[in-house]
C-alpha cells in the first residue's frame, strides 16, 4: 500500500490510499494526516518517531492531507496532526494535536 511502512514513516505521501483499502486492512495500523510545515506537525513529529521506532510490527501510513484531499475528508480529519488508530480497517480512537510521547502509546494501548 502507498503511503505505508512497517514501524515509523518519516515522510508524508501525496498519494493516499483509497478509502477501501484501509477497510480491508487486516491488524492495526496508525494512520497519520498533516503536513511538511504545519508547525503542530513539527512539533508531533518526536513524539510518534519515539514510540513507532518501538513498534515495528504496526503500519504507519503518513498522509500529506489539505485542501481537496479527500481521504482526510473521509476521516473527518479538521486539525492537524490527526493519528487514528486502525484495526482491521475500522477506526478505534484518534489523537489530535498532541505533543508527548505518553499520548502516542495511550493511542496504540486501546488496540483491540
Amino acid at each position: 500500500m502507498q503511503a505505508s511502512v512497517m514501524g515509523f514513516n518519516p515522510d508524508y505521501s501525496e498519494e493516499a490510499p483509497a478509502f477501501e483499502d484501509l477497510q480491508a486492512l487486516d491488524g492495526s495500523a496508525v494512520l497519520e494526516f498533516g503536513t511538511p510545515w504545519c508547525g503542530h506537525c513539527q512539533a508531533s513529529r518526536t513524539a510518534v518517531e519515539s514510540v513507532l521506532k518501538a513498534r515495528p510490527d504496526l503500519f504507519h501510513i503518513k498522509i500529506f492531507d489539505g485542501k481537496g484531499k479527500r481521504l482526510g475528508r473521509q476521516f473527518g480529519v479538521k486539525l492537524w496532526p490527526t493519528l487514528i488508530l486502525l484495526k482491521d480497517g475500522q477506526e478505534v480512537d484518534r489523537i489530535v494535536r498532541f505533543t508527548s510521547p505518553d499520548e502516542v502509546m495511550a493511542l496504540l494501548a486501546r488496540q483491540c
